[in-house]
């Protein structure tokens, strides 16, 4: 490989890196902008000098949690297709900056006396500022095509071509698609959704020397030729990076490409690869155990105006039962505010749940917009039928009919069902059969990457979509 493109492999970076940067940016921003709020509160407040380490210590020791925190209010923004939005990025550090302040306010009127005002304004206005200016230079720097890595496409067929698409569907490609391989004499020399196939395994080593390719991802169903296999071989030897499509499609959607499996990729994946630690399921349950005290303690909370509000626009009743299957398929009933009118299904037939359901009743619009129409299903985790992460229960009858429908949907009854889901902060709702496929795909991601910290991460994106009404 040329010296120059060795050089330029060296500033690309991952999805990972780029979360990775975000996240560090985000700190020092934050950091900086604590700085500037204790000197102006020290001297404009206080008529002072600059902060001294006593004035920190007896009056804004808590000042230095900022930055750790800053990043909390903004979870959603680490998603790096959405972190490369311009739109999306001012619109999440300014919905960072409102969420803050309204938790600040809760907690300064319940501890009235106690805490500052001044303070924290200084702090969120010049962390939005600092935070704006980073994620600006972020999308004039990182974006660019020095530190995007350059991809090439093994197969140019069925599965190949799918992930084309899914990388030409995004607003900000993840990385540089230069092109594609196959060893078919009819594909050589035709486009594939705009991405040209660039000759057959006899041209791979040419093509990644002069293109500087820094990742080759193999979408190739079948058996491989000896041919492709030695090139790959001796791709990888040169420092290439290789990844099967499955595992590419993975990383860079976060869902499972489950029209573009074989047939025992359930058994290889569910069976041979994943052993979920005792200890994990353990701590699952006790945190589902806390979050559903703490969620029926604010159900408590809201239930007396949520169910006036029911009452006064579409009478009775207030909550709604209805059948799903959790864990292994075993039926339960899940319990929710009402939102919709009650003839929504007088012919007595399950229909799919539209965005902008006409059905919906101008209460459940708010409630479902806010989520807390889900509140009462805190009952549910509690005893166990649901946890508070895990894919969304579906009716019986809809679960009937998709399983004819979708490969591998019965797999998501593999683990219990949930409140929030990997599905749920990344989709939302599936009116479709393909839409539930898709969901399907981020069920699956979440059922093979499970753990407590991705549990946790779902849990703050959810409280993020709270927060910003992110509700349908």
């Amino acid at each position: 490989m040329s010296q120059s493109a060795a050089k330029a492999r060296g500033l690309q970076l991952g999805l990972g890196e780029r979360r990775v940067l975000l996240i560090v940016g985000d700190i020092l921003a934050a950091a900086a902008a604590v700085a500037i709020a204790l000197a102006l509160w020290a001297r404009i407040d206080y008529l002072g000098p600059l902060p001294t380490m006593e004035f920190i210590r007896y009056r804004a020791g808590w000042f230095v949690a900022l930055p750790l925190l800053w990043p909390l209010l903004m979870v959603n923004l680490y998603d790096a297709h959405r972190a490369a939005s311009w739109r999306e990025t001012l619109r999440g550090v300014l919905l960072a900056a409102a969420t803050g302040l309204v938790i600040y306010a809760v907690v300064y009127f319940t501890l009235e006396g106690s805490l500052v005002r001044r303070g924290v304004l200084y702090f969120l206005a010049f962390a939005v500022l600092f935070t704006l200016l980073w994620r600006g230079a972020y999308l004039s720097i990182f974006t660019a095509p020095a530190f995007l890595r350059r991809v090439l496409i093994v197969g140019a067929g069925v599965s190949g071509t799918a992930l084309v698409q899914a990388v030409r569907s995004l607003s900000q490609p993840p990385f540089n698609l230069v092109g594609l391989i196959d060893d078919d004499p009819a594909k050589q020399g035709r486009e594939i959704s705009g991405v040209s196939v660039l000759g057959d395994s006899s041209h791979l080593s040419t093509v990644l020397e002069e293109q500087g390719i820094s990742d080759v991802i193999v979408a190739i169903t079948g058996a491989l030729n000896g041919a492709m296999f030695q090139a790959l071989l001796d791709a990888q030897q040169r420092g290439v990076q290789i990844t099967r499509m499955p595992v590419a499609y993975e990383t860079l959607l976060g869902r499972v490409p489950i029209r573009y499996l074989e047939s025992d990729w359930l058994l290889r994946s569910f069976v041979d690869e994943l052993h979920v630690n005792s200890a994990y399921l353990l701590a699952k349950r006790l945190m589902d155990i806390l979050g559903g005290l703490v969620g029926l303690s604010l159900l408590a909370i809201v239930l007396p105006w949520v169910a006036l509000s029911i009452l006064v626009e579409s009478g009775r009743p207030i909550f709604l039962r209805q059948q799903r299957l959790g864990q292994g398929g075993r039926p339960f009933d899940v319990i929710k505010f009402r939102t919709m009118r009650q003839d929504a299904e007088a012919d007595g037939q399950a229909h799919w749940a539209q965005q902008g359901d006409p059905r919906t009743t101008r209460v459940g619009r708010m409630l479902r917009r806010t989520h807390l129409d889900e509140f009462p299903q805190f009952w549910n985790v509690l005893v166990g039928e649901m946890s508070l992460v895990g894919p969304r229960p579906e009716r019986p009858e809809l679960v009937a009919e998709l399983e004819k429908q979708i490969p591998f949907y019965r797999a998501r009854l593999l683990v219990k069902p949930g409140i929030g889901g990997w599905a749920q902060v990344n989709y939302g709702k599936g009116a479709s059969v393909e839409g539930s496929a898709e969901k399907l795909e981020y069920d699956l991601y979440y059922i093979q990457h499970r753990s407590l910290l991705m549990d946790a991460w779902i849990l703050l994106r959810t409280a993020g979509a709270i927060f910003g009404l992110r509700g349908v």
